[in-house]
């Protein structure tokens, strides 16, 4: 466990395995922490990678400024944790919105320091549907209505969404305890993070930012996802970025990383040996 300094000097929360393999940093998703990734850092960690972990601004462990909820400043957080942890051949893993710190981070400061990157269940390209982006799964009213409803009742809020977020077809495709589990970590979320992210994820355009992603790519989405559709998100990734690689998970939920951990930790494990 250790504190970057990040954007802004916001103390960011980094667990981080140490040894001598090849880092891999996983970026969580919304509302989580990076607990989330308990179901993958044995495993990465016995297959002698070095993983890293940590807690997005307003979530977990990590400072709670109430600013700084936006992309450019979660890639600023994000190119503070590998430069203070000198983190070079790098694998970027973002899951959901932590997808969105891959892309605009690329966008920014470039893959000097990264290896390879993994979008899963991500929100890019664009979820906001516009009139040059017909394809978005949000429209601006969803987006108010998801901040109106998490600032009106959090606990419901949260409680749906998370039923929602490991079901597929309308079945929860997890154990009531680990729905519980993820109930928890969201309990740690500042509200005006947990609200303002609802906007960064939903509108945030990331199509220029993979025009410039050349390092092995793989998406891995659910095509039951009713988060973050595949259509919407993963499929258009993956047709974006030239030699990237598709995995869809049969049946998969959002939550793939708990639904279907065997097969998700497989399918990266196999794409981090190249």
């Amino acid at each position: 466990m250790t504190t970057v300094n990040g954007s802004g000097g916001v103390a960011i929360h980094v667990d981080d395995t140490g040894g001598d393999g090849r880092a891999v940093v996983l970026i969580h998703g919304w509302p989580l922490t990076g607990k989330s990734w308990a179901g993958q850092v044995p495993a990465f960690q016995a297959a002698g990678f070095r993983v890293v972990t940590y807690d997005r601004r307003g979530f977990g462990d990590s400072d709670k400024p109430g600013t700084g909820n936006d992309y450019d400043t979660f890639a600023a957080d994000l190119a503070a944790v590998l430069e203070q942890l000198d983190l070079t051949d790098a694998t970027l893993v973002g899951f959901s919105m932590g997808g969105g710190e891959i892309a605009r981070y690329i966008g920014t400061f470039g893959q000097d320091r990264l290896h390879s990157v993994v979008f899963a269940s991500a929100v890019p390209p664009y979820l906001l549907k516009t009139d040059d982006n017909p394809d978005g799964a949000l429209d601006e009213a969803d987006v108010k209505g998801m901040q109106d409803g998490l600032r009106a009742d959090r606990e419901g809020f949260f409680d749906t969404f998370t039923t929602g977020f490991f079901s597929a077809d309308g079945e929860l495709k997890v154990t009531e305890q680990d729905r519980q589990d993820a109930l928890e970590l969201e309990k740690t979320a500042e509200l005006t993070a947990a609200v303002e992210c609802i906007a960064a994820f939903g509108e945030t355009d990331f199509r220029d930012d993979l025009t410039k992603v050349t390092v092995p790519t793989l998406v891995i989405h659910g095509d039951s996802d009713g988060t973050v559709p595949i259509e919407a998100s993963g499929q258009r990734t993956h047709e974006a970025i030239a030699g990237s690689r598709l995995h869809v998970v049969a049946g998969g939920p959002h939550g793939i990383t708990v639904s279907h951990t065997d097969e998700f930790n497989r399918v990266v494990l196999e794409f981090l040996a190249v």
